[in-house]
């Protein structure tokens, strides 16, 4: 091969590195929104809203519906804690703040620190779904065999589809170096300033 078909020979591999790079660049620029998507259309990884208390509790309740909630809970293979709901199941009514509990467990006689990282179903019920205050918005650490009851607090949208008549938030706690990169996808890192009484006639 001579100089000019060396020469050319480089130029179609830089072009290409290059179009690899642009392509590449394009794909990470891309992930966020499809990331977005996804959620939407899943529910998964806390794409639920967020709203803060007085707001919460200035929504018109609709007292001639009532939508099933029912909390299901998991615990990462790596995190020896024991986690559930202390209820099962609520009936609630749209716009009407609720109020529940989650009991953790440390297992093993050393401190540790855990993250929770929610996900609701179905997906499209996820943007009518609202929290006030929620164990998942910063790290949970445990002492050495501590159980701890952790509270959350959240309102179902007026405007939930009528067809949707339960929906179901699960959590799933991780220890927190597991969990950082999924909490910081979701947002749930960022602490929620305020807080809501329970609205009257909650069934907790």
């Amino acid at each position: 091969m001579d100089a000019s078909e060396r020469t050319a020979a480089n130029r179609r591999i830089v072009r290409r590195l290059l179009i690899a790079a642009v392509a590449m660049f394009g794909f990470g620029f891309a992930l966020v929104p499809l990331y977005n998507v996804f959620c939407d259309i899943t529910g998964i990884n806390g794409k639920t809203g967020r709203i803060e208390a007085e707001a919460a509790l200035s929504q018109r309740v609709d007292m001639e519906r009532t939508v099933t909630v029912e909390f299901l809970s998991s615990v990462h293979g790596d995190l020896d804690w024991d986690f559930k709901p202390v209820v099962r199941r609520v009936k609630v009514h749209p716009g009407e703040v609720t109020e529940v509990h989650y009991m953790a467990r440390n297992r093993i006689g050393e401190t540790v620190t855990g993250q929770a990282v929610p996900s609701l179903a179905p997906g499209l019920a996820a943007k009518y779904f609202n929290k006030t205050e929620c164990f998942c918005f910063t790290r949970q650490t445990l002492g050495p065999n501590e159980e701890k009851l952790m509270p959350l607090r959240f309102v179902v949208d007026p405007e939930l589809p009528e067809d949707v008549g339960t929906v179901s938030l699960s959590y799933t706690f991780f220890h927190a170096e597991s969990a950082e990169p999924a909490g910081k996808q979701a947002g749930v890192l960022e602490e929620l300033q305020g807080s809501a009484a329970p609205a009257s006639g909650a069934q907790l």
